[in-house]
């Protein structure tokens, strides 16, 4: 779910908002998930969750996790993990928190990337999918200090995001101070070429 501080916008409900809501309008978020279905969006989730990068995970947190399809996928890739999802939008959370169930090491919170209520060093890994590329470029650069910030030394980052936005998303890794590489590629209907990049913060 993508979220954007550098305005405000008035979507379909007539709703203001601060960020992006899932498919980009209110009214499509009960459709959400049907749609990144039709969008062949399981491919990019399921690129992320079974990246070897998460084996061992014991702390992960998803920004913009939206309805929670990553955080559940990466839920049943580490069992022992505690997960984190985080996304501004309220309505999203609350069909990304049925969805999960009453499961005691899953927890979905209201918040924005780029203003990460957690404590420094709270996590080990941290996921991004389709979602950095819709930011403003200061809110690019605010979530991933804040991203790195976060994570523990040697703890990694793992985004997921369209070819386009490639190179800014290999300048606000090294920016922020990552160790970072392009690690695969999937792709997307319509949206086309997906690239995968891990960042590590460095021990």
């Amino acid at each position: 779910m993508a979220e954007d501080h550098s305005h405000s916008a008035i979507h379909g409900s007539g709703h203001r908002h601060d960020y992006l809501p899932a498919a980009g309008l209110d009214m499509l978020l009960p459709v959400y998930d049907l749609l990144t279905r039709v969008l062949g969006s399981a491919r990019v989730y399921d690129a992320l969750a079974t990246r070897p990068e998460l084996t061992g995970a014991r702390r992960v947190l998803e920004i913009g996790c939206g309805t929670g399809n990553l955080t559940l996928r990466v839920s049943k890739a580490c069992p022992s993990a505690q997960l984190t999802g985080l996304d501004p939008d309220p309505r999203a959370l609350g069909i990304a928190r049925r969805k999960g169930g009453n499961v005691p090491r899953l927890n979905f919170e209201q918040g924005y990337a780029q203003e990460l209520p957690y404590a420094d060093g709270a996590f080990d890994r941290v996921l991004s999918s389709m979602m950095l590329h819709h930011l403003g470029d200061a809110a690019k650069a605010d979530a991933v200090a804040e991203v790195f910030r976060v994570l523990e030394p040697g703890g990694v980052f793992l985004v997921a995001d369209i070819r386009a936005s490639d190179d800014a998303i290999t300048r606000l890794l090294h920016d922020a101070g990552f160790e970072h590489g392009a690690i695969g590629e999937t792709r997307l209907r319509v949206f086309g070429p997906v690239v995968l990049h891990r960042g590590i913060r460095p021990a």
